[in-house]
């Protein structure tokens, strides 16, 4: 059954006004995937065939799109920014809103959608005070079929040899791409996500599984030398290695 949702998030962070409107019209891969830039226009195009409803830089910007193509799950999409300066605009604050319908498994995709939200406004915050405005190599990828288990990310986690209650903030050595040890800061943890920050990356783990998907990693590059299709052979090769015993 089609059903409208909403989904609201307010937050302050140690950035400019200029700086968020940069990270959310022209640098989107730094925290979330690489997307064209919107048209600077009301009227003008936006991501997945969307449609400018808002411009007003730096403070507002919303693109909307109906019937949106390769998501057969809605029919409408909605995503609303409004940045105000703060501390003399030394800082910002944002409020986000992501609305729209959702036409299948209303439940399922409403809570999908607000936890991965959470996490993306998360590495927004982290991309904009340790990396902005800084180019980045983009990869992300699936997990194998086993990843879709019920205690999949928990052995994510035990193979990135995190502790269960290796809490958010700490820092840590992980064990990434054949058994390297990297020096990181857990910058986000719940059961659904883990977020790892090095001193050139951000590097997440998304536990998709407990949605019905395969679990996925993301690798925001932003090192001088950096290379996606690398990383994506290196992680996608761990997390392969991860469930190659299932």
């Amino acid at each position: 059954m089609s059903k409208e949702f909403e989904i609201v998030r307010e937050f302050e962070v140690d950035a400019t006004p200029e700086q968020v409107w940069e990270a959310i019209t022209n640098g989107t891969g730094g925290y979330l995937w690489p997307m064209e830039p919107p048209e600077p226009r009301v009227g003008g195009g936006g991501p997945f065939g969307s449609t400018i409803t808002a411009w007003d830089p730096p403070h507002r910007y919303t693109n909307r799109v109906e019937n949106v193509d390769g998501i057969s799950q809605q029919t409408l999409n909605q995503l609303d920014y409004e940045v105000e300066p703060r501390d003399e605009g030394r800082r910002a604050w944002v409020r986000y809103v992501h609305s729209g319908i959702f036409v299948d498994d209303w439940d399922n995709q409403y809570d999908g959608a607000a936890k991965h939200t959470d996490f993306y406004m998360h590495t927004l915050r982290e991309y904009l005070v340790h990396f902005a405005p800084r180019p980045v190599a983009f990869a992300t990828f699936d997990g194998p079929e086993a990843s879709m288990a019920a205690d999949a990310f928990t052995a994510v986690g035990r193979a990135l040899g995190l502790a269960d209650d290796t809490a958010q903030g700490t820092r840590v050595q992980a064990r990434g791409p054949e058994g390297q040890l990297i020096d990181v800061v857990v910058d986000f943890r719940n059961p659904y996500f883990i977020g790892l920050r090095t001193d050139n990356a951000l590097i997440r783990f998304f536990g998709r599984n407990h949605w019905g998907a395969p679990v996925g990693i993301s690798v925001h590059d932003f090192a001088p030398d950096a290379d996606a299709k690398a990383d994506e052979l290196a992680w996608q090769g761990w997390l392969k290695g991860v469930f190659s015993q299932s």
